[in-house]
């Protein structure tokens, strides 16, 4: 029976692990036993077969295994497998070897229509962004549920047909119709005199940069539906409260980055004005002649048009209409970007950024370039290598599109890891998966969030168990990548899906035990760089899972139980990515370890 190993996580077949540039050498070595091999070839391909190619590997004597060496020469996502002629029983077969989950160790398949292929990332270069951001800690704030500033705190400018809440301890709350439209917004009254009053609490918890969510001019309280891109939000404050939340943040060395909702705008903005808000004459749906009319889709002037997911109250953009482009992200001074970029803002967030056309997100990104202190993020909520939108693959992680993305899949994976459902081998699996296929810069550039506006609260998620949410913080601020906190969940706020996720700051009622380990895993990452910049390896026995972070010289493996019981004396490891080849010495530890419900344990290893 013929007996095939490669493992595209390990160096001893697969060299350089990992994504490699344009112009890189890659050497893929195959074991192969127990048959007669007449011939073994690699089969790879880009999308749609571009660039198919079949490189046969060569038996090697002195080690009896097969190699071969290729350089990609165009940047891409290539799939490749395994191709095995050899004879059995005197007869010539052929079986094909490809992944069996998400890379790392494969398996055989007799038919090669069923053949699950590789991915191999090439990329055009480094997504390289500051010092600032890449050994940040973020603090997401939606600005009209986290602080009011005002004296006695006063509601800045109402809106018209909106209404206020009694008190911050209210829960949130939608006045929708029979169709399910929200048909009147409520606020909080939370501005910006309250972000900067908060400076203080956000410097202890040693925050560096904050993801704002939208603080344009809109009708909602989410501010996803601008009205106008050029005029912050009146409720937050006057522009020049703006500046000096700005000033007064960059003094205290925490960065801001807005968030660009350039998608979809308000049906009630000046470009639309649905219901005249901006005068007769004014958007769209008001004049035939506006210069915005080219922006929107209709189907039926001026009553049925695209929106985004059918929601009339967001008419959706023509994407390619180069017009919009040109407002959004154009050389000119009076473009959105340019406008606010002279404010020495700190970087863009965009929002669905795979409904953005690829041309358009280039046009941003080359906008943003004449500032290298500056970066760009997206919300994907996928692995953002092989991101398919509208039958076109998007090409986030080739460097000079977005620096980094919105770590969702890394969410899914912690709240997995505390399941009873899922293996623990699954989730490092996937977790896995995302190290490979992600070049090394845009990987640590990931923006990872235990929650957002647009989840559960991590706390309610858990089912309100405080081990398991100190153990979410710990996995957050270990893992590779940018840690983001979500306004309140650091002091235990709950909340399910929409609206109740954006509850106001529950100041004066806050979990302090939960803030002061939350305080101590924010001051453990800025103290100990391995944790910022060093590599991952992975581990899991059946109840345990090892995270493990390296560079020269020193390595940290975390052993955690995420369980409910005591566990001890695991027999079993398995292990992803080892390349510092920690697995027998780790088996051995284990023997001594026993661990606690919800326990963790950190073993340190001079490399």
């Amino acid at each position: 029976m013929i007996v095939i190993k490669y493992n595209s996580w390990s160096t001893d077949f697969k060299k350089p692990f990992g994504a490699v540039q344009v112009g890189t050498e890659v050497a893929f070595k195959l074991d192969i036993t127990d048959v007669f091999v007449k011939e073994a070839t690699l089969v790879m391909y880009q999308d749609d077969y571009q660039n198919y190619q079949e490189q046969q590997l060569v038996y090697q004597y002195d080690t009896q295994d097969f190699k071969t060496q290729i350089q990609l020469q165009q940047p891409g996502l290539y799939f490749y497998y395994f191709k095995i002629v050899y004879l059995a029983d005197n007869t010539e077969k052929t079986c094909y070897y490809g992944s069996f989950a998400q890379g790392g160790w494969g398996q055989i398949y007799q038919q090669v229509q069923d053949v699950q292929t590789y991915q191999l990332t090439c990329f055009k270069q480094p997504a390289r962004t500051p010092k600032w951001y890449q050994e940040g800690i973020f603090y997401q704030i939606f600005p009209d549920r986290f602080a009011n500033g005002n004296p006695h705190g006063e509601i800045n400018s109402p809106k018209k047909n909106s209404f206020l809440y009694a008190t911050q301890e209210d829960d949130p709350y939608y006045i929708v119709n029979k169709k399910g439209e929200i048909v009147r917004w409520d606020f909080f009254g939370g501005n910006f005199k309250g972000i900067m009053q908060k400076i203080p609490y956000l410097k202890k918890l040693g925050v560096t940069g904050i993801y704002l969510n939208p603080i344009f001019e809109a009708s909602s309280n989410h501010r996803y539906d601008t009205s106008d891109y050029l005029k912050i939000d009146a409720m937050l404050g006057t522009q020049a409260d703006f500046e000096e939340l700005l000033s007064q943040l960059h003094a205290a060395d925490i960065r801001v980055i807005l968030d660009g909702v350039f998608n979809h705008v308000g049906q009630n903005s000046r470009y639309f004005n649905a219901r005249q808000l901006y005068g007769p004459q004014e958007g769209a749906t008001q004049n035939l002649q506006s210069p915005y009319y080219s922006w929107f889709d209709f189907e039926k002037y001026p009553t049925k048009y695209a929106s985004w997911w059918g929601i009339s109250d967001l008419p959706t953009i023509k994407k390619d209409c180069l017009a919009y482009q040109n407002f959004i992200a154009g050389t000119a001074k009076t473009s959105v970007l340019s406008y606010w970029n002279q404010f020495q803002i700190d970087g863009w967030r965009l929002d669905v950024v795979d409904e953005l056309t690829p041309a358009f997100v280039h046009k941003i990104r080359q906008n943003l370039a004449q500032y290298p202190e500056k970066v760009l993020l997206g919300e994907v909520w996928e692995d953002a290598s092989n991101k398919m939108a509208y039958g076109q693959r998007r090409d986030y992680i080739q460097g000079d599109n977005l620096h980094g993305v919105m770590n969702y899949p890394l969410r899914q994976a912690i709240l997995d890891i505390f399941s009873n459902d899922v293996n623990l081998a699954d989730v490092c699996q996937r977790m896995m998966s995302l190290r490979e296929n992600y070049p090394w810069d845009f990987y640590l550039n990931s923006l990872n969030n235990l929650g957002t506006h647009d989840t559960v609260r991590i706390k309610t998620a858990l089912q309100n168990n405080q081990a398991k949410l100190k153990l979410a913080f710990l996995l957050l601020f270990i893992l590779p990548g940018v840690p983001c906190l979500y306004y309140g969940d650091e002091v235990g706020l709950t909340g399910g899906k929409d609206p109740d996720n954006r509850k106001f700051y529950p100041w004066g009622r806050e979990d302090h035990d939960l803030l002061a380990e939350v305080q101590s895993l924010s001051l453990r990452r800025q103290q100990e760089s391995v944790l910022r910049t060093g590599d991952l390896c992975l581990y899991n026995t059946e109840h345990l899972i090892l995270i493990g972070r390296y560079q020269a010289q020193k390595a940290q493996v975390y052993v955690i139980n995420p369980t409910e019981k005591t566990v001890q004396d695991e027999q079993t490891l398995w292990s992803y990515h080892d390349e510092l080849q920690l697995a027998p010495l780790l088996k051995e530890k284990l023997q001594d370890i026993k661990l606690a419900p919800y326990e963790y344990q950190v073993l340190e290893f001079r490399v």
